[in-house]
């Protein structure tokens, strides 16, 4: 007989990732199973340090979303949790609506197909005509529109911190994951930067930009490859021009939808983003370039796929990136009255987008499993929306690990 001997395990439980999904994990998990030991990993001094707290802080209504997919599910159960959680802890938030406007005659089967979408995930939406859309926006202009009521803001930097809290999950900071030795008879150990090895019976990876690395670190191949585009934003010199979120319709066959405004908690306006290549997971700039991160990112035969299947839609969010004056136009279509200006150049924001071997962008959350490991492997927006069902349905696979180990 051989003897096996006994682990001191640190945790039964190890998150990688203080991020909104990761922390709504954890949070979920001592909730659905009081006594579970969980540990955070968090590479940065502080949670919310990349998508989570660099996002424009929207709580998306699910209208976008193909019915019966998880982004449509947990977007729609998502918002109103997060409106409602907000409220609860005392977490800056506002249901204040949106418009999503038509500026061309093309644009408006799509408008019409967002309202039978919206219905059918069980949205109310109210239809405008040109003339309606002043009661709502009086600077905005379009052909038509459509208010959504549910859509608002929050702070998210806010709720992942409560989250955090709350859910009394030992968090380490400044604890960047380099190795993990994954045993299926025994568990995970986990090596960081600093030198810490960490030990634990299942392991759950929400580590976001780098979620395709941690997956292949612990011995799964994921089958996506991270591929960062960065999002660029202006604040509105001009608050006032606008009183809410307005949008543009969005293209189908791209997860991103397009510049918009948004009035934030704090009253400023975000325009933006638009949505070009970063040179690094966390290039925030065009100066910021990382060469090993850039040659495995061109290395993915699908990043080039994308590339050839959507040049032009790529041409067009690239010189809205060197060009201030066609950024401006593509905010004129919709808010005539500003001007250049009236833009100031803030912080940007990089989205997580899995790229599929074929080109494909993964257009709903992934969540895959391995041995004694839970990863999620696409979750960008509308995941701040939806993370807590998202973190409860990572805690159900992997206290599931946990009851099998």
């Amino acid at each position: 007989m051989v003897h096996v001997p006994k682990i001191a395990y640190d945790c039964d439980v190890l998150v990688v990732g203080g991020g909104i999904v990761g922390l709504a994990t954890a949070y979920a998990i001592t909730r659905a199973a009081p006594g579970t030991r969980v540990t955070v990993l968090e590479k940065e001094p502080g949670v919310a340090r990349h998508q989570t707290g660099r996002n424009s802080g929207v709580i998306h209504s699910g209208i976008y979303y193909r019915p019966g997919t998880l982004k449509a599910r947990y977007a729609v159960r998502g918002a109103a949790e997060m409106t409602k959680f907000c409220a609860e802890y005392g977490i800056a938030h506002a249901v204040t609506g949106k418009l999503i406007v038509a500026t061309e005659r093309s644009e408006l089967p799509r408008l019409h197909g967002l309202v039978q979408r919206g219905r059918e995930n069980g949205i109310t939406v109210r239809e405008l005509g040109a003339a309606q859309i002043a009661e709502y926006e009086p600077e905005v202009r379009g052909l038509a529109a459509i208010h959504v009521g549910t859509t608002g803001v929050c702070d998210y930097t806010a709720v992942a911190q409560h989250l955090g809290e709350a859910s009394g999950a030992e968090i380490r900071y400044g604890a960047r994951v380099v190795r993990i030795d994954r045993r299926p008879e025994r568990g995970v150990a986990v090596l960081t930067a600093r030198g810490d090895v960490v030990r634990a019976r299942v392991l759950v990876n929400c580590a976001g930009l780098y979620c395709d690395e941690i997956a292949r670190l612990a011995g799964d191949e994921p089958e996506v490859r991270i591929v960062p585009f960065r999002g660029e934003y202006y604040e509105l010199a001009r608050p006032e021009l606008v009183r809410g979120l307005v949008y543009p319709v969005p293209d189908p066959a791209f997860p991103f939808l397009g510049v918009h405004l948004t009035r934030g908690i704090d009253g400023g306006v975000h325009v933006g983003p638009n949505a070009v290549p970063a040179l690094a997971r966390e290039g925030y700039g065009w100066g910021v370039v990382s060469p090993r991160e850039a040659v495995a990112t061109a290395a993915w035969p699908g990043v080039w796929r994308m590339g050839r299947r959507h040049w032009r839609y790529g041409l067009g969010e690239l010189r809205r990136s060197v060009s201030k004056g066609a950024f401006v136009d593509a905010v004129r279509r919709m808010l005539p009255a500003v001007e250049e200006t009236d833009l100031v150049p803030t912080a940007a924001g990089v989205r997580a987008q899995a790229v599929l071997r074929d080109g494909g962008l993964v257009d709903d959350f992934l969540i895959r499993e391995g041995p004694r490991t839970v990863h999620v492997l696409n979750a960008p927006s509308p995941a701040a929306t939806a993370s807590l069902p998202i973190g409860r349905e990572v805690a159900r696979r992997a206290l599931g690990a946990l009851a099998d180990a």
